[in-house]
């Protein structure tokens, strides 16, 4: 049985922090360059852009920040990997370009499969003994 102070809780942490910081920051940035997000949004046929804008930036934030501190990790986890799976398709259809643009859209459809599985990961495992979840009363277990 693993303590707290066990490398791999440490190494736990670590992988929520970095998996965390690209939800956090991508959701800031919806907010701050929201008019450039908006026609990038409509330039891909997107309908109901601000509310989209709006939902998707708060899902980033709450999810990657519920990932970070380890509180309600699991179902964070899991709504991050349902909107990351359309916004996939939909802003990185390399198959639709051609070129350095294919390239470029190819690298960020893999970096986001990537992605989609440092979340199932942590939507199985949990995020680990130095965690919220850890000290509530029914530890946030999904089990299966």
């Amino acid at each position: 049985m693993q303590n707290c102070s066990s490398p791999c809780s440490f190494g736990l942490l670590l992988g929520r922090i970095l998996l965390s910081f690209i939800f956090i920051l991508s959701g800031i940035f919806k907010f701050v360059n929201y008019d450039s997000t908006v026609q990038m949004m409509a330039a891909k046929g997107m309908t109901l852009v601000p509310f989209f804008l709006v939902t998707a930036a708060l899902l980033e934030i709450v999810g990657g920040i519920f990932i970070l501190i380890g509180f309600y990790t699991r179902i964070g986890a899991l709504l991050l990997l349902i909107f990351i799976l359309p916004t996939t398709l939909i802003f990185h259809d390399f198959w639709n370009v051609q070129g350095s643009e294919m390239e470029m859209q190819m690298s960020n459809f893999l970096k986001n499969v990537a992605i989609m599985g440092g979340l199932l990961y942590v939507a199985c495992t949990g995020a680990g003994k130095l965690s919220i979840d850890r000290c509530m009363p029914c530890n946030t277990k999904i089990t299966g």
